[in-house]
C-alpha cells in the first residue's frame, strides 16, 4: 500500500527531468496557447525597415549574379572567336596570298572587339576586379590572337598599351548593344574602354609561345628555313623576360612558364635539326622529322 501510494503521489505531482524512461521534456513555447503564437506571426509587418533592407539586398545580389552570368557568356564568345582567328592565321604560311588571310583576320578581330565593347558597357559603374574572373579567359585569348597577328605583320611583340588603345569604343553604334536596361542607356557615357590587366597580358603572351611553336613546324613543312631561327631568338627573349619575374609574379604566370619552356625547347630542337641535318633531309620530309622529335620530347618529359 505504501508503494502504491508513493507511486500515485509521484504521478500526481508530475515527474521532473525526462519523466522516466519514455518521457519527453516540455518545450518552452508549449506553455503558450497556440492561438497566441498564431497572433504573434500575424503581427509581423512585411514592409518593416528590416524586411525592406533584405529585399534590397536580394535585388542587388540577383542583379550582380545576372550580370556575372552575362559576362561569362560574353567571355565564352570572345574565346571562341579568338580561337577561330588563330586557326585562320595559321594558314598564313601555306596560303598563296597572305594579305587576304590578314584582312580576314582583322574582320574577325573587329567582331571580337564588339563583344568586348559589350563587356565594357556591362561594367559601367562597376569595379572590374569584382567580375575579373568572369572575363579573364576571354581577354587572355584575345591577347593571344592579337599578338599572333601582330607578330606575323611586324615580327615583334605588341605592347599592352597598344592593345588597350584598340579597346576604346565610341557611342556611334549604340543600337548594337544588348542586355542593357533603359535606365543604364541614359547613364552611358560617349566612350567606353576596357583595360587588359598586366596579368591577363602576360598569360596571353605565354599562350602565344605555343602558337609560335606550331608556326615554326608548319613553316618548315612549307620549305621556310629562316623562320625557325627567327622564332627561336624571339621565344628566347620572351622566356628571358618571364624568368625575370620568377616566383614574385602571380601563380598562373609561373605555372605557364613551364609550358613556355617546352615550346622553346621544341623550336630549338627544330633549329638544331635544320643546322645539323638540314642538307641531308629533303624539304618535304622535314615536317615529319620535327613532329616525330616533338613526340619523343613530350614522352621524355611526361607530357600528354
Amino acid at each position: 500500500m505504501r508503494v502504491a501510494e508513493g507511486t500515485l503521489r509521484g504521478g500526481g505531482t508530475g515527474m521532473s527531468g525526462k519523466e522516466g524512461a519514455g518521457g519527453f521534456r516540455k518545450r518552452k513555447h508549449d506553455n503558450f496557447p497556440h492561438g497566441q503564437r498564431r497572433e504573434e506571426k500575424e503581427n509581423v509587418n512585411p514592409p518593416s525597415a528590416l524586411m525592406t533592407s533584405f529585399k534590397s539586398f536580394q535585388l542587388e545580389l540577383d542583379t550582380r549574379h545576372d550580370k556575372y552570368e552575362r559576362l561569362v557568356k560574353l567571355s565564352r564568345d570572345i574565346t571562341i572567336e579568338s580561337k577561330r582567328t588563330i586557326f585562320l592565321l595559321h594558314r598564313f604560311t601555306s596560303a598563296p596570298n597572305g594579305e587576304e588571310i590578314l584582312s580576314e583576320s582583322e574582320v574577325k578581330l573587329d567582331a571580337v572587339r564588339r563583344k568586348i565593347k559589350q563587356v565594357a558597357q556591362e561594367l559601367i559603374g562597376e569595379d572590374m576586379y569584382q567580375f575579373h574572373r568572369a572575363i579573364s579567359p576571354g581577354l587572355q585569348e584575345y591577347v593571344e590572337a592579337v599578338s599572333f597577328q601582330y607578330f606575323i605583320k611586324t615580327r615583334s611583340l605588341i605592347s599592352v598599351e597598344e592593345i588597350n588603345k584598340q579597346l576604346i569604343f565610341t557611342a556611334e553604334d549604340r543600337e548594337e548593344t544588348t542586355n542593357m536596361t533603359s535606365s543604364s542607356h541614359d547613364k552611358q557615357p560617349h566612350t567606353w574602354s576596357l583595360k587588359v590587366t598586366p596579368v591577363d597580358y602576360l598569360l596571353g603572351v605565354a599562350d602565344l609561345t605555343g602558337e609560335l611553336m606550331r608556326l615554326c613546324i608548319s613553316s618548315v613543312g612549307n620549305g621556310d628555313i629562316d623562320t625557325p631561327f627567327e622564332l627561336s631568338q624571339f621565344l628566347r627573349q620572351i622566356y628571358d623576360g618571364f624568368t625575370f619575374i620568377g616566383n614574385t609574379g602571380p601563380y598562373e604566370v609561373s605555372k605557364k612558364l613551364y609550358t613556355l619552356k617546352q615550346s622553346l625547347a621544341k623550336v630549338e630542337n627544330a633549329c638544331y635539326t635544320l643546322k645539323v641535318r638540314g642538307s641531308e633531309i629533303p624539304k618535304h620530309m622535314l615536317a615529319d622529322v620535327f613532329s616525330t622529335k616533338t613526340e619523343l620530347i613530350d614522352q621524355e618529359e611526361g607530357l600528354p
